[in-house]
C-alpha cells in the first residue's frame, strides 16, 4: 500500500506536513500553467512530476479538481467531445511520464455536496455533513432535469473513447462514486451510488485498465460494508485507488468523522486490503478541521492529515502490511 496525501500542485507548506507524517506518494491536481490556469498539457505534468520527485515524492495519481471536472463530457453538452479529447491527451502525457492512475467521477452539474461545512464533531473538531431534506426545494441548475439514463449513455459514449487509450498507455482510469450517493440533487441524477452500479459502470467497457476509486466514506453512507466492498473489487483486480475516510449516517443524512470514530470497522478494513494484495495508493481524505485552524478548505486542513496519517500508519503495522 502506498501512503498518499492529495496536494496542491505547486511547492506548499502541505508538502512538508505530508512528508514529515509519512506520505511517499503524491496525488495532486491537474497542474497549472504559466498563467496560472489548470493546465492538460505535456511539460506542466512534467514539470509538476519533477517538481514532486526533486521533494522526495512519487506522482502517483492525477485526481482533477473543481476545474478539471468535465462537466460538458457527463452532460452530454455539444461540447463534450472536447472534455473528452482533453481528458485523452492527459492520460496519454500521464502515460509518457510513468502517472499510473487517473481518478474520475460522473457527478455532473457539480461535485461533491455538503449543506454544513460547521458540524461540530469529537471535542469540538469541525466536520462537514449533508441533510438531503435542506436540498429538496433547491431550485433547478441550467441543465434542466437530467435522467440517469441520459447520465449511463453518457459514461458509456466516455469510456469507448477513453479506455482504449488508457490501455494503450497503461494508465489506470479509476471511479470515484457519487458523494453523496442519493438519486438526485437539483434535478440531475447521481448514477454511481453503490457497489452494485460500480460494478455496471466498470464493465460498460471491460478492460484491466477501468476499476475503481473505492470512497471508503461515500460507499459507507450508502450502507455497503467496506470490507465486503474491498474483497469485491480487490479479488477482480479492479481496486486501483483508495480514499481512505469514514461517516456516520446513510446517504440522505450523513456527518463525516474523524478516521477511527465513523461507522466502518476500520481494522477490518485495514485486514481485507492486505488479503486481497492491495499494493496501490490509500490517501488520507476528508479530516477534521482543529482547534485553531480557519475551516478555509473543509476536509482537507492540516492537523486533521497528521491524525488520520498516524492512524492509518497504526492500523498497517498492527496487521504488519
Amino acid at each position: 500500500m502506498k501512503i498518499s496525501d492529495v496536494l496542491p500542485p505547486f511547492r506548499h507548506k502541505l508538502w512538508s506536513i505530508a512528508k514529515q507524517g509519512g506520505v511517499t506518494h503524491a496525488v495532486s491536481r491537474l497542474p497549472l500553467g504559466a498563467d496560472g490556469r489548470v493546465s492538460w498539457e505535456f511539460m506542466d505534468l512534467l514539470n509538476l512530476k519533477e517538481s514532486f520527485r526533486d521533494f522526495g515524492l512519487q506522482l502517483e495519481v492525477i485526481e482533477p479538481g473543481l476545474d478539471g471536472q468535465m462537466h460538458d463530457m457527463k452532460l452530454g453538452t455539444g461540447d463534450r467531445d472536447k472534455d473528452i479529447e482533453r481528458c485523452r491527451q492527459l492520460i496519454r502525457h500521464m502515460g509518457a511520464l510513468d502517472i499510473p492512475v487517473f481518478c474520475y467521477n460522473f457527478m455532473a452539474g457539480f461535485n461533491w455536496v455538503r449543506t454544513s461545512t460547521t458540524t461540530p464533531a469529537r471535542g469540538g473538531a469541525l466536520v462537514t455533513s449533508y441533510d438531503h431534506s435542506l436540498m429538496r426545494r433547491a431550485p433547478l441548475t441550467d441543465a434542466g432535469i437530467v435522467t440517469g439514463e441520459r447520465l449511463w449513455d453518457n459514461l458509456k459514449y466516455f469510456l469507448e473513447a477513453i479506455v482504449p487509450v488508457a490501455e494503450e498507455c497503461r494508465v489506470k482510469i479509476a471511479l470515484h462514486p457519487d458523494d453523496p450517493p442519493v438519486k438526485s440533487i437539483r434535478g440531475i441524477a447521481r448514477i454511481i451510488t453503490g457497489m452494485e452500479a460500480m460494478d455496471k459502470a466498470i464493465n460498460l467497457v471491460p478492460s484491466d485498465y477501468s476499476g475503481i476509486t473505492l470512497c471508503q466514506g461515500t460507499l459507507a453512507a450508502a450502507g455497503a460494508d467496506i470490507p465486503t466492498v474491498i474483497r469485491h473489487f480487490g479479488s477482480q483486480k479492479k481496486l486501483f485507488f483508495v480514499h481512505f475516510r469514514d461517516v456516520r449516517g446513510t446517504a440522505e443524512r450523513f456527518s463525516e468523522t474523524f478516521h477511527d470514530d465513523g461507522q466502518t470497522n476500520m481494522p477490518e478494513a485495514v485486514r481485507a486490503y492486505k488479503e486481497v494484495g492491495f499494493d496501490g495508493p490509500v490517501r488520507i481524505d476528508h479530516t477534521p478541521t482543529l482547534a485553531g485552524e480557519d475551516n478555509l478548505d473543509p476536509g482537507y486542513a492540516e492537523m486533521g492529515r497528521l491524525f488520520a496519517l498516524g492512524y492509518l500508519k497504526g492500523l498497517l503495522e498492527s496487521v504488519d502490511y
